[in-house]
């Protein structure tokens, strides 16, 4: 597993064996060369691979965590690059800040932004190898480069029909200045970007081969499994280890400042030592914190919401000038459950460590572990591996901490695996929030003349980027009510920062998920106080707003909006987040509040589509995410800790529920948006205003489950 990376001038020296590849050039891992090169993002040796059989292997700078940037980043590269897609690799890339995501700064895979970022970086880089090549075939034939055309990884000669592959130009390309500018290819000339492709990875899990943190195997590993406290805000007081030691295979328990960690020869031979454990914990003073009280608590502080996040013209005099329609919403705690279980594996010795795992976060996990372990940040290699979910959860460090502090201790590598119960009752989750809207409608109906938003949440920067917490606002607690994708004249939206002892963290779709779903289900009722189709009553609001519009108008078109068979009905909602739009129609029929899902049709208009195939799976398994949140979602607090252990009690949707998805894709040419997280926020509201369609009855909280809905 690990990787041994070299400088460029060593790695150039050795190309002079193998002179037909351009080169990858890195810096060595746990201490820096003289002669290790600068970092420069553009360097297309940090990049991309080109073998002297014409082969193309190029680097993956984000996490792979099932949304397919394994394919759609070597996709950007190809394209401009004009090889042959059947010739390209993808690999990877290791931890290095030239791989940075350029709207973060620091090598990490969030907020849906890696094709954001990486869509006209990647596109030069793969340019501007294109143009070296093409110099390097016109210098060999000693023709202008402008006769010389890259085509399906050959440089052809027009004039007189000579050709070379890439792989034969390689080493003379390699030896070239960069050009200082490149001309990107004009989008009607495409010829991969845009089709339906085949993901590079697939291949890799289908077989077995793709390495996952919990495949990850170092020499003298040790297996560790975990137990924390179960209170929030416990601590480790004491704990007697004779019992692990006792189960053969156990080889030592480690203390640490909330839990311990008992090594192993095997995760279930930990598990057994684990087991045997009756830790002492010393439990935070003061009264335990339950769902109830924190649930008032933020309903509470949602009426009384002062912090004000977004102001446009007068809203509070024309919502004492008129008659207010007002309605409260709630949306509990949730976990992230992924599928492929915490882990990190780690091995810390004394001048240096070597961190591997499975994050979304990977070049800031030196920083976090370098004072902890007493070490520089530059002597802690970290190497990630392919993830079996992420949503948020992956951008956290404490399986990373825990798996370091234990190898420390123990003296030799250690990959710690955490269980089922550890991961749900110790996860940073989807905050719990409430809120209350008011409108008064426009005269005639004909819109909305103002809104008034209260929003309460506790606060998910607050604990690692206090410095973007403003005037009492988390922007991650408002987002989907201060960016409303519809032209609102007076608007007022405040918060209420409320944090408790729950940790809370980035969910798939953050403040989208809770305050779309109020948002959404609010305009709804507005178009029925207003005796107006839920359809037509935003398109009125969109009025001025062309591009969404358009979404909505080609979702109704695909959905047959108005026209589902008898006993069907249908419920609609818009978003507009990370830069893309979003709107779905969820299709169901309802008998003795059985719910049958019969369609459920997502439109997204993200600018530019870069693989239809990967848009479509996303936004069918954001749509399946939203559902098992909608439908079933609960974590729950009582005496301090979570009551939910395992997927009995916190359930997930089945494959035999899931319900039949189709996709409109729309491709405006605006500037490219994210993918992953969009259908995620539409879902729950689409699907509560389908059923008081069906039904009558208003859902204003969630999960469906506590209302007495389960699915047929």
């Amino acid at each position: 597993m690990s990787e041994c990376h070299t400088s460029r001038r060593r790695f150039l020296q050795a190309a002079s064996a193998v002179p037909a590849a351009f080169v990858l050039g890195f810096h060595l891992p746990l201490a820096k060369a003289a002669d290790a090169p600068a970092h420069d993002p553009d360097d297309i040796n940090a990049w991309l691979r080109i073998d002297a059989d014409g082969s193309v292997t190029i680097m993956v700078p984000s996490a792979e965590l099932g949304q397919g940037v394994m394919t759609s980043a070597p996709m950007l590269i190809a394209e401009e690059l004009e090889c042959d897609w059947k010739q390209v690799r993808a690999e990877l890339a290791p931890t290095d800040p030239v791989y940075n995501n350029r709207m973060f700064k620091v090598q990490a895979t969030a907020s849906s932004t890696s094709a954001r970022w990486s869509f006209e970086p990647l596109r030069r880089i793969g340019a501007t190898a294109r143009e070296m090549l093409r110099e390097a075939a016109a210098q060999g034939w000693k023709v202008p480069v402008a006769e010389c055309r890259a085509v399906q990884g050959v440089v052809r000669h027009e004039a007189s029909g000579r050709t070379l592959g890439y792989g034969a130009l390689a080493a003379r390309a390699a030896a070239l200045p960069r050009p200082a500018s490149v001309a990107l290819k004009d989008p009607r000339d495409w010829k991969l970007l845009g089709r339906p492709t085949d993901r590079l990875d697939i291949p890799l899990k289908t077989r077995g081969a793709a390495v996952f943190g919990v495949d990850v195997k170092v020499p003298r590993m040790l297996v560790g499994s975990v137990m924390a406290c179960p209170a929030f805000g416990g601590k480790l007081h004491r704990v007697e280890a004779r019992p692990a030691l006792a189960v053969r295979g156990v080889r030592r328990v480690v203390p640490l400042d909330d839990a311990v960690v008992v090594l192993a020869d095997s995760y279930w031979t930990a598990r057994k030592g684990l087991a045997a454990l009756r830790p002492d914990w010393k439990l935070p003073q003061g009264e335990p914190v339950g769902d109830a009280a924190l649930m008032a608590g933020y309903r509470e502080a949602a009426r009384s919401a002062s912090a004000l996040a977004l102001r446009n013209g007068d809203p509070d005099a024309h919502m004492q000038a008129g008659q207010a329609y007002t309605a409260e919403y709630e949306v509990p705690y949730l976990a992230h459950a992924t599928m492929e279980p915490m882990n990190a594996t780690a091995d810390v010795r004394a001048d240096r460590a070597e961190i591997w795992g499975p994050t979304q976060v990977c070049g800031e996990i030196a920083h976090r572990l370098a004072p902890v372990l007493g070490l520089p940040a530059e002597r802690i290699v970290v190497h990630s591996t392919f993830v079996g979910g992420g949503f948020g959860r992956r951008e956290e460090f404490d399986v990373f901490l825990q798996a370091a502090l234990a190898s420390k201790a123990a003296g030799q590598p250690v990959k710690l695996i955490w269980s089922r119960e550890e991961d749900i009752q110790h996860d940073f989750y989807r905050p719990a929030a409430a809120a209350r809207f008011s409108a008064v409608l426009a005269p005639g109906a004909a819109g909305i003349r103002a809104l008034d938003a209260r929003l309460a949440c506790s606060s998910i920067y607050i604990r690692n980027f206090p410095d973007r917490v403003k005037g009492g606002v988390d922007p991650k607690s408002v987002e989907g009510v201060v960016d409303l994708p519809y032209a609102l004249p007076n608007v007022a939206v405040r918060h209420a920062m409320v944090n408790t002892a729950v940790p809370v963290g980035f969910w798939r779709g953050v403040g989208y998920t809770q305050n779309t779903f109020f948002a959404e289900s609010f305009i709804d009722e507005l178009a029925h106080h207003a005796r107006t189709d839920p359809l037509q009553f935003r398109l009125r609001l969109l009025a001025e707003r062309p591009r969404q519009a358009d979404l909505l108008r080609r979702l109704a078109q695909q959905a047959g909006w108005g026209g589902a068979p008898a006993g069907r009905f249908q419920g609609v909602a818009l978003s507009q987040a990370w830069g893309s739009l979003c709107a779905t129609v969820v299709e169901l029929s309802v008998r003795d509040k059985r719910i049958t899902l019969h369609r459920i049709v997502n439109a997204i208009d993200c600018g530019t589509v870069i693989n239809p195939a990967t848009v479509e799976r996303q936004l069918e398994g954001a749509s399946i995410w939203g559902l098992s949140a909608a439908l079933s979602g609960v974590i729950t607090i009582g005496d301090g800790r979570v009551q939910q252990s395992n997927f009995h009690d916190y359930p997930l949707l089945r494959l035999a529920q899931t319900p039949r998805f189709e996709a409109v894709l729309v491709q405006s040419g605006e500037r490219i948006g994210g993918v992953g997280e969009s259908a995620v926020p539409t879902l729950a509201p689409a699907l509560a205003n389908a059923l008081f369609a069906a039904t009558g009855e208003r859902i204003r909280s969630l999960p469906l489950a506590r209302h007495g809905f389960e699915l047929a």
